[in-house]
């Protein structure tokens, strides 16, 4: 069960789509949103007198001049921090949100996600930062090491937030992939949802079994599930399946076996997760 979520918000064009899949979650969990902005180390960095090194007139001066323009910049970066909180929250409270709290942190962002992920259960993030139309986004760079650190679930949303109805898990028989399931069973998110089991690969006889056992488990919790298989390359297939079937969002381990593992451990984790245009939930 989701009490508490922990949504990463920096600004950027994604971070409308966090806030508003954070009050879709809470809203059908009753779970509290914390928003959490980290400023950099260099962003937040204090003012520094680096002229006692030089003590030569003009030069000093500048060096003053300099720090002191380090230290505006420094307060203009909190301030800029500050108000992205503020309109974040702001999201939340249109939606009916009433548990907010947000909280700005200086420092290393997964050093911080890390020390505060303890008393939450779900870490949400964008799927790119704040130069998203530019190049890699200083979220979007840090997703696979949130992924990889992270011992709760991460929720990556996709650019735009759209009502989320038919959600498609992905299964691959592995540890992960029953953890994913589990969550699904546990977590009041999904209650009512209609939700689908794929596995990817082979028709086999133990592929059919692990579908069983995992269409029984959201069975004994009241989710009456689909179940598939699907012939192709997870990293191909899933995607192509998520459009074609017109699923809102995909589940899956953030560590499988076969091919599967391959996929989220290596180094195709952010692309196919970017590329996928539906959020994107990783259990570990």
């Amino acid at each position: 069960m989701t009490n508490r979520i922990i949504a990463l918000v920096d600004g950027s064009i994604y971070s409308a789509s966090v806030c508003d899949h954070a009050a879709w979650i809470a809203g059908r969990t009753g779970a509290a949103v914390e928003l959490l902005h980290v400023l950099g180390r260099r962003e937040g960095a204090e003012a520094q007198d680096l002229s006692g090194a030089i003590r030569l007139g003009a030069r000093s001066a500048l060096l003053e001049e300099l720090a002191e323009l380090d230290a505006q910049r420094a307060r203009l970066v909190a301030h800029r921090g500050r108000a992205i909180l503020e309109d974040a929250r702001a999201i939340l409270d249109r939606a009916g949100i009433n548990e907010i709290t947000t909280r700005l942190r200086h420092g290393d962002l997964i050093e911080t996600v890390t020390a505060d992920e303890d008393g939450a259960d779900l870490i949400l993030i964008g799927k790119r930062g704040e130069a998203a139309d530019f190049a890699r986004g200083h979220l979007g760079s840090n997703l696979e090491r949130i992924v990889r650190t992270s011992h709760k679930p991460v929720f990556v949303a996709n650019r735009a937030f759209r009502p989320i109805e038919k959600v498609l898990v992905a299964y691959d028989g592995g540890a992960s992939a029953m953890k994913a399931v589990d969550h699904v069973a546990r977590d009041p998110l999904f209650a009512k949802l209609s939700v689908h089991v794929v596995t990817v690969g082979p028709d086999t006889q133990e592929a059919r079994k692990g579908l069983e056992e995992a269409r029984a488990r959201l069975a004994a919790a009241g989710i009456e599930a689909q179940t598939a298989l699907v012939e192709g390359q997870p990293e191909t297939a899933l995607g192509k399946l998520v459009e074609e079937a017109e699923f809102d969002m995909l589940v899956m381990g953030a560590y499988g076996h076969s091919r599967i593992r391959s996929l989220i451990i290596g180094s195709t984790t952010t692309d196919m997760v970017r590329s996928c245009k539906v959020p994107v939930l990783l259990v570990r």
